[in-house]
């Protein structure tokens, strides 16, 4: 394993030679959406997962999808209803007259990358199937557990506009979630393009398979690798912090945040920007790392009031007044 700065950048941008390949791949089935995909990607590399907020139409489902397809891995989707149960998810046990004996019937969620489709439509005892795989990369169907591939990614989505028959998701379920990515309209020149390719009868768009999830997973060794300076270390925590007790750092918002980040945000940032800095081929992380991919690890970590819901200030709205007012080493 690398042991040196050089080492590490080297093997890092040999290692990181599959990223623009599959950015290329994905590009084939969708058009734009950068801030997207690479995020994506992140949750890879990081093996964590992504919920994706977005109004219908742009792309969500597809962009999981060709991703799947891309890296050569298991997909299944789960379309989120009001009826579900756990055991559309997880599986169950099934009994065999003949044999007299209990066999086991593995869900959809024993797949390398799962798309958990609209997943507010389904009540909190459904959602929270996920938690222990999403946690453990295990799920236990009668007393007997059952391990998860370990390249095991939850692509979640939620329409941001739809509020009529759905469930917010329990606090403990949001905070698994590695990201929380806002996905908003297309450019102008992007939706020309997405016009002049869509519109066409019996379009057919075929994603190779152009990276292994053993790749993958080799990527994601050398992420630990990955340097982080002491100084770099302290603006994460303090960002964390800042979010329990804002006023400590001289940020009057305290009446707005019910509840902070937990520790898990602290250790999501870190990993993130270590990620996002693979992304760049580059052995080490930089603060604008933490900023760049920051948004997206902590507006869905912070609680607000309902003074800040009456005056409609978000938790997004107050992560970008920490990240703005802590010095940037």
């Amino acid at each position: 394993m690398a042991c040196t700065s050089r080492d590490i950048n080297t093997a890092i941008r040999e290692s990181s030679g599959w990223i623009p390949i599959l950015r290329s791949e994905i590009g084939k089935s969708i058009v734009g959406q950068r801030y997207m995909i690479d995020r994506m990607i992140v949750g890879l590399l990081a093996g964590g997962h992504i919920l994706l907020e977005g109004i219908p139409g742009l792309g969500k489902t597809l962009a999981v999808k060709s991703l799947a397809l891309a890296i050569q891995a298991s997909f299944r989707r789960i379309q989120f209803t009001p009826d579900m149960l756990p055991a559309d998810i997880i599986g169950t046990q099934i009994y065999d007259q003949k044999t007299g004996e209990f066999h086991t019937k593995k869900g959809p969620i024993f797949a390398n990358i799962v798309l958990a489709d609209e997943i507010n439509r389904a009540p909190a005892k459904v959602q929270s199937a996920l938690l222990e795989g999403m946690q453990e990369l295990q799920v236990t169907i009668g007393g007997e557990t059952n391990k998860l591939p370990e390249l095991f990614t939850v692509f979640a989505t939620e329409n941001s506009m739809e509020h009529e028959g759905t469930y917010p998701l329990p606090e403990s379920q949001v905070d698994r979630f590695f990201l929380k990515l806002k996905i908003e309209y297309p450019s102008r020149a992007e939706e020309i393009k997405i016009l002049d390719e869509g519109a066409k009868p019996n379009r057919e768009i075929l994603v190779n398979a152009v990276v292994s999830p053993d790749q993958i997973l080799q990527s994601r060794r050398l992420i630990g690798e990955i340097f982080m300076d002491e100084k770099v270390q302290e603006y994460i925590v303090d960002i964390v912090l800042a979010t329990r007790n804002p006023s400590k750092y001289n940020i009057d918002i305290d009446h707005f945040i019910e509840c902070g980040a937990s520790p898990r945000a602290t250790i999501a940032l870190a990993l993130a920007a270590k990620s996002w800095a693979f992304l760049q081929g580059r052995g080490y992380v930089t603060p604008q790392d933490v900023k760049t991919i920051g948004l997206d690890v902590l507006r869905h970590r912070i609680v607000t009031t309902y003074i800040a819901e009456s005056e409609n200030v978000t938790s997004e709205i107050l992560a970008a007044k920490i990240f703005n007012t802590i010095r940037t080493p």
